[in-house]
């Protein structure tokens, strides 16, 4: 679930290059315009006092491309951004960076929809597994699932707490198609794992298991 191909990509300074457009008295970039920069990226759309400031679509050298609002020079309010391996965000901007709502759909077909905090999945939001149409709805901390969520299959359902990206502590799973739901909690242990160098002491990985207590029929509305 990582933002592959999310690296941003650095935009050349606005009075580079060559520029056709409107100026204005004192002979700044000052309303429409197109420049292609020195890089060989190129920009096309709104500027004020010099700088890209409004509607505008920037094109990188590489195939990515950036459509929506800039605001001093930097992405600013609601864009599209498209990477150069096919996935796109497209939500709310704040200096440069994902930031407010949005939708990321990654090259495997996997999306976020929800709340971004500096450029990573932070906030209330629902990721969907392409895959599997599996899904996880609920809370994200810098990036990974963090606090209480529902993890979503197709014939059952988690609920519960969530730590460091796995299920943690109490929670339930939920069998609509047979009536029931477990109720337990996941338990961490530390398992050392060897490595292949003998003089190397063994990595300590973390595992969590899921322990059931009680088993309850679920109540018809």
């Amino acid at each position: 679930m990582s933002d592959d191909g999310s690296e941003e990509f650095p935009e050349e300074g606005t009075n580079l290059g060559t520029y056709e457009g409107d100026r204005n008295e004192a002979d700044e970039r000052h309303g429409r315009g197109k420049a292609v920069l020195p890089n060989g990226d190129t920009y096309e759309g709104e500027y004020q006092h010099g700088m890209r400031h409004g509607k505008g679509t920037y094109r990188f050298k590489n195939g990515a491309r950036y459509i929506g609002d800039y605001a001093k020079n930097k992405k600013q309010g609601l864009g599209e951004f498209i990477y150069p391996d096919g996935s796109k965000y497209e939500g709310n901007w704040q200096d440069d960076l994902r930031n407010g709502h949005g939708k990321y759909t990654y090259v495997n077909g996997d999306t976020y929809e929800g709340e971004w905090n500096n450029h990573v999945r932070h906030g209330q939001g629902k990721y969907t597994y392409q895959a599997t149409a599996s899904q996880y709805i609920g809370t994200w901390k810098d990036g990974k699932r963090e606090g209480g969520g529902e993890w979503i299959h197709n014939n059952h359902k988690y609920v519960g707490g969530f730590a460091n990206d796995q299920p943690h502590g109490e929670g339930k799973y939920v069998f609509q198609h047979v009536g029931c739901e477990q109720r337990g909690e996941y338990v961490t242990h530390e398992l050392p794992q060897s490595n292949e160098e003998e003089e190397e002491e063994p990595t300590i990985i973390t595992v969590a298991k899921w322990k059931s207590k009680t088993i309850h029929p679920l109540i018809s509305a």
